[in-house]
């Protein structure tokens, strides 16, 4: 594994740091809390209103600038407005581009009236995207197990959520949310986990999100399947 993180060795309370990470928050906090069963301990995210609170892997060396993730998290309530609320729990960037990838967010659609994953991305050439569909439902105060892939190749991001692949989800070089240009990865040297949403004064006005069992692997990690 290239990173890994359960939070069982960090002691309890406000953290601000990590082996290989640290943090970024704004209007956010990060505490390391107990976790529930046999879980050990697990990363507890608060956030109020628009506000940020992530996990910052600062130095990444990715081989092939791809790499699989695992993640087990929870989400305490989704926005229900504005609509069109945006979230992101992952975002992975270089510093030779300014492309942010968005593998793990979505957004609350009003059409639909529900919380939807879907890759995005911003402030690259494609513009600012986030891919949400319908198919997959951002189910709130429950346990998921998520994984991602970064795939180099093809510039290819892949979801999968409780071990099952979200097909629809799948982003690539040419098949993406955003303009008629290609996405393109950055040299990935940076990966944040945790919580921000965009836009002022949502609905709730705080946000709870747990994090636990954090893995990068160069192969898929897996553990996710029931």
């Amino acid at each position: 594994p290239l990173f890994r993180e359960n939070f069982d060795r960090l002691p309890l309370g406000p953290v601000t740091e990590g082996r290989g990470w640290t943090t970024d928050t704004s209007n956010g906090t990060l505490t390391v809390a107990p976790g529930a069963g046999d879980h050990g301990r697990e990363l507890r995210i608060r956030t109020e209103g628009n506000g940020r609170a992530f996990m910052v892997l600062p130095d990444l060396s990715l081989p092939g600038n791809s790499v699989w993730a695992r993640m087990r998290l929870r989400v305490a309530e989704f926005p229900t407005a504005p609509d069109w609320a945006h979230w992101t729990l992952a975002e992975a960037s270089g510093s030779d581009s300014p492309t942010l990838v968005r593998p793990l967010g979505g957004q609350y659609a009003p059409t639909d009236q529900g919380n939807f994953w879907g890759v995005g991305s911003d402030l690259g050439p494609t513009g600012d995207w986030t891919s949400w569909k319908t198919s997959a439902p951002a189910e709130a105060a429950r346990w998921s197990c998520v994984e991602f892939h970064l795939d180099a190749s093809d510039n290819r991001v892949t979801v999968y959520l409780d071990g099952v692949e979200q097909s629809d989800l799948t982003v690539s070089t040419k098949n993406h949310g955003g303009t008629a240009d290609d996405f393109v990865f950055p040299t990935f040297d940076k990966l944040k986990l945790g919580w921000q949403l965009y836009q002022a004064d949502p609905s709730p006005s705080s946000y709870d999100v747990r994090l636990d069992d954090i893995a990068l692997s160069t192969r898929r990690v897996g553990g996710c399947a029931t």
